[in-house]
């Protein structure tokens, strides 16, 4: 299938590592060029820059000013089709709600939700002028099922949600598609790493990181993680002029996790 995507010009955020990197190995692969933005870059990033598909911009997206200095690197390409909102963290909180501090609420807001709304708004005028462009942004299953073990992160992917959702309603009319993938439990460090969420869960509980993981995987239908890829695949679709008549959709890609309508 032809998405139609060669020639275009993307930014995505978090691209290191994890869902971020598969984006981006994704989009080079149907002929984007990417401008991808993270703290650090990686081998993998440095060999797909190698190759010339990918620009990496080293920048730290929880400053006021790092989004708009990623958008700038595109626009020096002289367009911007594609924004895909991925950079994000989580901490679990295991010892209640009165343990989190301002400092914690504002890091998980911060990086959670206003990194993706200063990207958004630095890419969103070259969008207008051109009249067309998409934005992806990711999301996560913890926007409708909170959990006091990341209440922050949780209330931070609601926000994130609505504010994509009532972004779609302001700017469909101008040719620019918005929506968000709400990934479950996927298989990058976030939750499988030496200090990702199992591996947090299975210190404060005594209990084995592998067992952490499985117990949460079996949750799901499907009794397994999500893949980076299938998250990049998803970005791909929605990105393509194939689903041009999609926007202010959540999609949600969790093994059947989530078990309401």
């Amino acid at each position: 299938m032809d998405l139609k995507l060669r020639g275009k010009v993307a930014v995505v955020t978090g691209a290191s590592k994890g869902i971020g990197l598969a984006i981006t190995q994704a989009l080079v692969e149907e002929g984007v060029h990417v401008v991808a933005g993270s703290r650090r870059s990686t081998p993998e990033l440095k060999e797909l820059e190698r190759r010339g598909s990918v620009r990496a911009v080293e920048v730290d997206l929880a400053t006021t000013e790092g989004p708009a200095h990623l958008v700038a690197a595109a626009l020096a390409h002289g367009r911007l089709d594609i924004l895909v909102n991925n950079v994000g963290a989580v901490a679990p909180r295991l010892t209640g709600f009165l343990n989190v501090t301002d400092e914690q609420w504002l890091h998980s807001l911060t990086l959670n939700l206003m990194a993706a709304i200063r990207t958004t708004r630095a890419a969103l005028p070259a969008m207008l002028a051109a009249g067309h462009g998409n934005i992806v942004t990711i999301s996560s299953v913890n926007a409708f099922l909170p959990d006091p073990a990341v209440i922050d992160y949780s209330a931070a992917k609601a926000a994130l949600t609505n504010f994509s959702k009532a972004l779609s309603k302001e700017v469909g009319s101008h040719g620019i598609r918005v929506n968000t993938i709400s990934p479950g439990p996927v298989t990058t460090d976030l939750w499988l790493g030496d200090e990702g969420v199992a591996a947090t869960v299975a210190r404060a509980s005594g209990a084995d990181p592998r067992a952490v993981a499985e117990r949460t995987a079996a949750q799901a239908e499907t009794g397994r993680f999500t893949h980076p890829y299938e998250i990049a695949d998803l970005v791909l679709l929605l990105s393509g002029d194939r689903a041009g008549n999609v926007t202010g959709t959540d999609f949600v890609i969790d093994g059947g996790l989530t078990k309401t309508l």
